[in-house]
């Protein structure tokens, strides 16, 4: 019966250690969470060098004879690359090699003080991924800025690229709602304004989770802030440069995203006539990690067609 007791008391201990953890460090047991989801599905956690330094990335290899198709993933603006957990494993089952890189100063890359984190410094920067692993034309897909870095480089360096794949992207003139100060949030109530733009449908988040998640966004708000102010300028901006990609192109859009409504994407597509516009009904701005299913899906379907898709709009409903 003592031994029973101790092995009880040791539960009640450790159970109510976890809580305080979680409820000081909401986000950093999610983090281990999805690292160990990954590890679960063979997805390794992997760095290569490069001319910035030494770069993090994930790699999803598929089992099939050659290992799959080479796909490059490149996530947005005050992200890292544990945010495509959601669509590795899926493009990992149907096929693909996937490699998904921290950008330069995010996760755990380099974070140089002298850059300007600007988008032509990260399309150098995913070009000089590409080189490092020894890829030969992979596909490249890009969500929210990471769409915008993917387009430049494709238009930029068509030689290095396949096909691409954007999902609510940036890249044209738009003026985002609440401007550049919607990424600098300095308290509670202006952190969930920009929650509520990037998942429209999400339940508000408990404070302990605002007081963790401006704690973690200040970590890097540098970074931030030093690409918004670069993006900015414009110098970067593809308004009149799309019509000369020479790529096929997939625009996935969530029908409900508020942060880069649908109206951009559908003005890149008709900047690309070529382009296959895919609109996902119910997603919003996250739609490769809320809606993960369909995104990969319809990811699949356009790389994996051959000849590759000319053109069409499709809305694809919840029910896929």
């Amino acid at each position: 019966m003592k031994t029973l007791g101790r092995l009880l008391l040791l539960v009640i201990v450790a159970g109510l250690a976890l809580g305080v953890v979680f409820y000081e460090r909401p986000l950093w047991v999610l983090q281990q969470e999805i690292h160990f989801g990954l590890f679960l599905h063979r997805v390794q956690s992997n760095y290569v060098m490069m001319p910035e330094g030494r770069v993090h990335y994930y790699e999803a290899e598929s089992r099939i004879p050659g290992g799959g198709i080479p796909l490059v993933l490149v996530h947005g603006l005050a992200d890292r690359d544990e945010s495509w957990a959601p669509m590795l494993e899926r493009l990992k089952r149907s096929g693909f090699h996937v490699y998904a890189p921290d950008l330069l100063g995010y996760g755990r890359s380099p974070k140089p003080y002298d850059s300007d984190y600007s988008i032509s410094t990260q399309e150098q920067f995913v070009e000089d991924f590409i080189q490092s692993i020894g890829l030969q034309k992979p596909d490249v897909g890009g969500w929210s800025m990471g769409g915008w870095i993917v387009l430049k480089l494709a238009l930029d360096h068509p030689e290095l690229v396949d096909r691409v794949v954007i999902y609510d992207s940036a890249g044209i003139h738009h003026q985002v709602a609440g401007g550049a100060q919607i990424f600098h949030p300095t308290n509670g109530a202006e952190l969930q304004r920009l929650a509520d733009l990037l998942e429209p449908h999400a339940k508000p988040m408990p404070e302990f989770v605002l007081r963790d998640g401006l704690r973690k966004i200040g970590e890097g708000q540098w970074v931030v802030d030093r690409s918004m102010a670069s993006m900015e300028t414009g110098k970067d901006l593809l308004d009149t440069r799309l019509g000369g990609l020479t790529e096929p192109l997939l625009i996935v859009w969530g029908g409900d995203d508020a942060l880069l409504p649908l109206a951009i994407g559908q003005q890149i597509h008709a900047l690309v006539p070529r382009s296959e516009l895919d609109i996902l009904q119910g997603c919003g701005h996250l739609a490769p990690k809320t809606c993960p299913d369909r995104t990969a899906a319809v990811t699949v379907d356009f790389l994996k067609a051959n000849p590759a898709p000319l053109g069409g709009t499709y809305t694809l409903s919840r029910s896929r």
